[in-house]
């Protein structure tokens, strides 16, 4: 890249929340000399916040690593050349999978805006012959995603920007985010006498302070304060019943349960004013329209999955669904979580038609006589145009007969949901085919002959960011075999058998899947802003080196693809896809294959952009009316490949899908098109709260601490550098000014933090914005980084040092990390 012309301002996005908020940024030689919110981008418009301002420290910190590093058996680390460091690892895998089995691999990673080589991770890993994966999405939104799985097979969100009540469950956007233009939002609201603003949450958070009605619940009480805010609903007849007569299917089961929630039982539980409840329940009842948002608050605590459940019901039984100001379900590039190929409004009969058998046997037929001819045509000049229109006419006449049943074999494959349900060792869910990290240090400390012996660790630091971290340096110790991708030496790095140097996000092509707008929803591809750092490689190199090495691809098929993209589009696709047709083995690996053919006509460095091409495609085919009012023509075939080539060259992101408010009903998957609000599992723990327990606190540990409160300067761990927050250096301990001055503790003390998992010591905060008895310890801290004399130095608490991985939804086992039982112990 042309390092010259280090004035220009240079497009890319903010990688610290899932907004991804694009940005400008200005270089004086690598260094970011000024970065601003960018006006082309087409979600966030200019808008960012402050966070994003400093990511200079990420990018050049003093963490940066550059070269691979091999562990001794001492534990310290050797420098080794990238030849011997591929080598090594593939064979090793190759020997785990001969002895064990390949699904005693585990994958995790995919960091914030670090998506695209999660793609080519699964295809090494389903190449081996595993597929498990994990990341931080299976400890927050595996509930949330099996709920929306229920109720309607889709993700929502809500349109905060036209709603009439905006209703925040354990949320606070100020600082986290989540929806664009998070702040100005909000203060619109709280603007407008005709809007409203609903918080349930124990702390008087920025969001709380602009709320017109705050629910500062007792913490771990959720279940019972929206249970009672329903009941309201219920027992005040405040529900839409021709809406839900109309749209829904199963409510008589939720009416009944909810007509019998004592109310103001439940408002003495969460310890919440009866009336303040009702009359949140009421402005809910008589809004025009309500959008509502949940978020760790409640996922990292008690009962998170019928939390998410009853936080669900609020806008369903109001009807408060495809309209303005509602709640809508999406369209995506590529759902994060869950399946929805075909979509809908496409469904597949569960066997192949008579003409989908005829089609599908035919391109098995051809498909060798392709791979030979195609590619020869395509290698010379005049003949290539003729091999391009020659694909072009059969794809017109059999992509909509295959592509669908393909999409969905794919999506499938990428997604391992087409995998087991519950892990080996443990019998722990695997929500949308996520392992849960709380099960992770259990299986592989099992004796359990399919325990995991083996990690792959891309873009994630599970030694701190899993609960119980003790526990999970164990695991790692009894691996057979443990790799790390990543630009820092991180706490999980440190326990390694290896560690590969990772270029940033700004040093190469990097997308994120975020994507949850509606009616009009964009996709952003990031362009490097300089080049990699000398040493490091984008993960997608490293991973088609080690696939190479390993030999999971003939050589042939490889070059066959390749010959045929260099002859144009609709010849490589026809190819593609007859293969694909013919092989099935080939499918996991379908990420690899784009990558080894598309990426040498790419522009370079662009190669692990190719999956984008395959993802075009199955977006296109899930929903390819919403594609097409996004402005791209053509024929069904060409869909895909115009919304990747469009992708690829806009710099500022570009709308792939446009819908009207009421075609969300498109993306509700249940054959009748309605939304499922019956769950009976559900109904019962609703039905168990009468006599269920709320308080998990104790004589030895009377405290609840919140292990992880988003603050002003916390982000996600890629920050490692402390100089980066202007305020709270140390990631001090809030508690309430009542319990400070029990303890005999003021603002700067030092105190130890004692659980059942650990103890830490740390600075305090005294501020009233938390209830007595609740204390929170922020999130990304307790990381190292180098100092100016090169020794690494800590930075406040690691938060899972003190929490621990049993504690958890017995559902789908997300960690209570909201909810700790802790005692506080002053220090001299």
């Amino acid at each position: 890249m042309d390092q010259a012309t280090t004035s220009t301002a240079r497009k890319n996005a903010c990688i610290l929340c899932e907004c991804n908020c694009g940005i400008e940024i200005t270089l004086d030689g690598r260094r970011f000399a000024r970065i601003r919110g960018d006006k082309d981008h087409h979600r966030s418009g200019g808008y960012t916040c402050e966070k994003a301002l400093r990511l200079d420290h990420y990018q050049n910190g003093r963490h940066r690593i550059t070269s691979p590093m091999r562990r001794r058996p001492d534990g310290r680390y050797d420098e080794i050349d990238w030849d011997t460091a591929i080598r090594e690892i593939a064979a090793k895998l190759a020997l785990i999978r001969d002895a064990f089995g390949g699904h005693t691999i585990l994958q995790y990673g995919g960091g914030q805006a670090n998506h695209l080589p999660a793609a080519y991770d699964r295809a090494l890993l389903t190449g081996l012959g595993g597929g498990l994966t994990s990341n931080a999405l299976g400890q927050e939104k595996t509930a949330e995603a099996w709920v929306d799985e229920q109720l309607y097979g889709g993700h929502t969100m809500g349109d905060f920007e036209n709603t009439e009540v905006a209703v925040f469950l354990g949320k606070n956007p100020w600082q986290s985010h989540s929806f664009p233009h998070a702040r100005t939002t909000l203060r619109r609201i709280a603007a407008d006498p005709e809007r409203s603003i609903i918080v349930l949450d124990p702390r008087r958070t920025e969001t709380a302070e602009l709320a017109d009605f705050h629910l500062r619940l007792k913490p771990g009480t959720d279940a019972w304060c929206l249970a009672a805010m329903l009941a309201v609903l219920v027992q005040e007849d405040l529900i839409d019943h021709a809406w839900l007569a109309e749209h829904t299917t199963g409510t008589p089961a939720v009416l009944a349960a909810l007509a019998d929630v004592p109310i103001a039982d439940y408002a003495r539980r969460c310890d919440v004013d009866e009336e303040l409840i009702r009359a949140a329940g009421r402005r809910i009842g008589s809004a025009a329209s309500v959008s509502t948002l949940e978020f760790l608050g409640l996922e990292h605590a008690p009962n998170s999955t019928l939390t998410s459940y009853l936080g669900k019901l609020l806008w369903i039984l109001t009807g408060n669904f495809a309209k303005p100001g509602a709640m809508h379900v999406h369209s995506w590039m590529f759902p994060v979580m869950g399946s929805w190929y075909p979509s809908s409004a496409h469904p597949l009969p569960p066997e192949p038609t008579l003409r989908e058998r005829v089609t599908l046997a035919a391109m098995k037929l051809t498909a060798r006589p392709l791979m030979a001819l195609l590619p020869r045509m395509a290698g010379r000049r005049r003949w290539s145009a003729v091999a391009d229109r020659l694909a072009g006419a059969v794809l017109s006449a059999s992509y909509a007969t295959v592509a669908p049943r393909m999409a969905d074999s794919l999506a499938a494959t990428l997604m391992r949901t087409d995998g087991p349900t519950h892990t080996p060792a443990t019998n722990a869910p695997l929500a949308s085919g996520i392992f849960p990290p709380s099960a992770i240090a259990d299986e592989v400390l099992s004796d359990h002959p399919d325990r995991i012996r083996a990690m792959w660790i891309n873009a994630g630091n599970p030694a701190h960011s899993v609960a119980d971290s003790p526990r999970f340096r164990e695991a790692m110790a009894e691996l057979e075999l443990s790799v790390v991708i990543d630009v820092a030496f991180t706490e999980t790095a440190r326990l390694a058998d290896y560690v590969l140097p990772a270029s940033s996000q700004f040093e190469k092509y990097e997308a994120s899947f975020f994507n949850f707008e509606f009616p009009r929803n964009s996709f952003h591809l990031r362009r490097p802003v300089v080049d990699p750092l000398p040493g490091t490689r984008p993960e997608a190199d490293i991973i088609a080196d080690v696939v190479r090495e390993l030999g999971l691809v003939e050589d042939d098929v490889v070059a066959a693809l390749r010959k045929a993209a260099e002859g144009g589009r609709n010849a490589f696709t026809l190819l593609f896809f007859t293969m694909l047709v013919a092989r099935p083995e080939l499918r996991p690996l379908f990420p690899h294959l784009l990558y080894e053919a598309l990426g040498p006509t790419l522009p370079p460095g662009a190669g692990a952009a190719t999956v984008l091409w395959g993802i075009g495609h199955l977006a296109a085919i899930a929903q390819p009316e919403a594609v097409r009012r996004a402005g791209f023509t053509g024929a069904d075939h060409e869909l895909g490949g115009k919304l990747f080539d469009a992708i690829l060259n806009s710099p500022a992101g570009v709308e792939f899908t446009v819908d009207d408010y009421a075609d969300a009903w498109n993306y509700v998957r249940h054959p009748d098109r309605r939304i499922h609000a019956d769950i009976p599992i559900l109904l019962d723990e609703l039905r168990g709260l009468v006599d269920a327990r709320s308080d998990w606190t104790s004589e030895e540990y009377p405290f609840v601490l919140a292990a992880g409160e988003r603050r002003a300067f916390t982000a996600n761990t890629i920050m490692r550098d402390p100089a980066w927050r202007r305020r709270d250096a140390q990631g001090a301990l809030r508690m309430s000014p009542e319990d400070a001055e029990r303890l005999a503790v003021e603002t700067g003390s030092r105190v130890r933090v004692v659980t059942e998992r650990g103890s830490a010591e740390t600075v305090v905060e005294v501020t009233d914005i938390l209830r007595t008895g609740h204390i929170t310890l922020p999130n990304g801290l307790g990381l190292d980084h180098p100092g100016e004399d090169g020794e690494r130095r800590q930075t406040g608490v690691a938060p899972n040092e003190l929490t621990l991985s049993d504690r958890r939804d017995p559902f789908f086992w997300a960690p209570w990390h909201k909810y700790v039982p802790a005692r506080v112990e002053p220090l001299p």
